[in-house]
């Protein structure tokens, strides 16, 4: 049976008026979700710690700017808007010793709930609230009367309003407008996990990557590899997005579409998918979690080591010259950007 889709009629944010809700953080989504609540008619303040370089943008939008600690005492919803590995230590030294029973605690991924890394109280609601885009994305769409799809789950109803709440907040970011689905904190960091390593980030990279190699290798010119294995891959997702698989197949010349169904199993196949298997079953026995954890207490040395690894790869220099072609591709100099907090 397909899944609810909850739409602007199923949400009242009455639930959230006359409410102090507090975003910890203005970085992507953080400031994403601030903006938006504000121009939906709530009442937003805006946590950072003392020497945070983002306390200035988010007043220059006019927000009241608080200390994390402050902005937890004031608030009556409190959203962690900043990087998975950071909200443990944020939340032990600022957040949990100025809760109380009544408030709510609000997260986009499940991640540090549901690996134990953050443990609530009891009378503590914890929701999440999840667009599916990033916070630019949010925040257009937002802007020009859309929406993106998100995501609600309910960890823990202490007020017996959780849903309420969550449904509330979706529509104050402007995800009722699109849609929005119900998961578990379970569902979405474990399948969220296994979408970035398997497919979208990892299983694509390496994909590019080998494609790249296998056409250098054989002789052939690395303009040439560039172009067939990287830069035309975005027309064939853009069609995915917009069509479907099948849409995409539609779009594109029979002997391509021949060789997508004759070959493509012969890359991604049963070995593929054992490997995949294995892969969830680490994410799902907490394992990748637990190695994730152990990398950034020890400081990121593998992390460090393999982005650089990935930085210095033949494929980014030939890319930066090929695009410099391209009028049409935005140039983004992203190397360092992060959420900010």
């Amino acid at each position: 049976m397909p899944a609810k889709v909850y739409k602007d009629t199923d949400a009242n944010i009455a639930n959230l008026q006359n409410k102090t809700l507090a975003v910890i953080g203005f970085g992507s989504q953080g400031h994403a979700h601030a903006l938006n609540l504000k121009d939906s008619g709530l009442n937003v303040i805006i946590g950072l710690y003392e020497q945070s370089k983002s306390i200035e943008v988010a007043e220059q939008h006019g927000f009241s700017v608080y200390r994390t600690s402050e902005a937890v005492k004031r608030a009556d919803v409190i959203m962690l808007a900043v990087p998975d590995m950071k909200q443990p230590s944020v939340y032990r030294e600022d957040i949990e010793p100025h809760l109380s029973a009544g408030q709510a605690l609000l997260f986009t991924h499940g991640f540090a709930i549901h690996f134990g890394l953050i443990k609530p109280p009891p009378e503590i609601d914890v929701i999440m609230v999840a667009p599916k885009g990033p916070g630019h994305t949010v925040r257009l769409q937002y802007q020009e009367g859309k929406g993106v799809p998100a995501l609600i789950a309910i960890h823990n109803d202490a007020s017996k309003q959780a849903k309420p709440m969550a449904l509330a907040w979706a529509k104050g970011i402007g995800g009722t407008r699109a849609g929005v689905l119900q998961t578990t904190f379970q569902e979405e960091t474990e399948t969220d996990l296994f979408g970035e390593q398997a497919v979208l980030c990892g299983g694509a990279s390496a994909l590019v990557l080998a494609g790249y190699e296998t056409l250098i290798e054989a002789g052939y010119q690395p303009e040439m590899a560039y172009f067939e294995c990287l830069h035309e891959l975005k027309l064939i997702v853009d069609m995915m997005v917009e069509s479907g698989v099948a849409g995409m197949r539609f779009s594109i010349s029979e002997t391509a579409k021949y060789g997508d169904m004759t070959r493509g199993r012969r890359i991604i196949n049963d070995q593929t998918k054992a490997s995949m298997a294995k892969i969830l079953e680490e994410i799902q026995s907490g394992t990748f979690a637990r190695q994730w954890v152990k990398e950034y207490e020890d400081g990121l040395p593998n992390y460090k080591a393999l982005l650089k690894a990935g930085e210095d790869h033949p494929i980014e220099s030939v890319g930066r010259r090929l695009r410099g072609l391209m009028p049409w591709v935005s140039k983004k100099n992203i190397k360092g950007v992060q959420a900010a907090y």
